[in-house]
């Protein structure tokens, strides 16, 4: 019973905790008003499925793929995934920043940054 416990969820914890940033990070996208919250949110989601990812690149008992001497049988971890999320924390980077830019302009246009106050504004103008 117990083995089945640690087989299930502790061997596995990191998937665990992908899977509750990805619901901290939808709760915040879905219920708050607040757009800089909302961001935060964004990048808490963006943060679980980088985990998420990097996770499936892991080999038990794996090793860096660099040189061996012939006749050495190892397992490599797959540098694939590290690189591929190294670009996307880039481009999250610089999604962030364009978006907290918006937010700053939306603010001195229109003194909100609730988004349903600004959706009020907006209507109003018309």
């Amino acid at each position: 019973m117990i083995e089945a416990f640690f087989e299930l969820f502790l061997a596995r914890y990191n998937y665990w905790m992908a899977i509750i940033l990805m619901l901290i990070g939808l709760y915040a996208l879905i219920a708050k008003h607040n757009l800089v919250k909302k961001i935060i949110g964004l990048n808490i989601f963006q943060t679980a499925i980088f985990l998420f990812y990097i996770s499936f690149g892991d080999v038990e008992g794996g090793t860096a793929p660099i040189y061996l001497p012939e006749g050495i049988d190892a397992l490599y971890v797959n540098p694939l995934p590290h690189v591929l999320i190294l670009t996307a924390i880039v481009v999250g980077v610089s999604t962030t920043a364009v978006a907290l830019a918006l937010i700053t302009r939306i603010y001195e246009e229109y003194g909100v940054i609730d988004e349903d106050e600004l959706k009020e504004l907006v209507r109003g103008r018309r």
